[in-house]
């Protein structure tokens, strides 16, 4: 899997992936990472680099999921760090 920049869309098959918070690093908003058939959202978070009990709410595609969910091609994975303040 490779991935690129944001706003980079590249061809062919792809998940596109947005960091919400604290999960940007380099200003990077989003970004589009290689679709394997059969990923799941666990996969995307160790190629990241991200661990699953460091992510307090993930969508796939606007509804809550686990890292177990399977993706599709195309689907958009939203990653949300836990939030504080007072």
């Amino acid at each position: 899997m490779k991935d690129n920049k944001e706003n980079t869309k590249i061809s062919g098959k792809y998940v596109e992936v947005r960091y919400f918070a604290t999960f940007r690093k380099n200003n990077i908003k989003k970004e589009f990472i290689d679709y394997i058939e059969g990923m799941t959202v666990k996969d995307i978070l160790f190629l990241k680099e991200i661990d699953e009990k460091d992510v307090a709410i993930l969508l796939v595609n606007g509804i809550r999921k686990t890292g177990d969910k399977v993706l599709e091609q195309g689907d958009i994975i939203s990653l949300f760090p836990p939030v504080g303040g007072g």
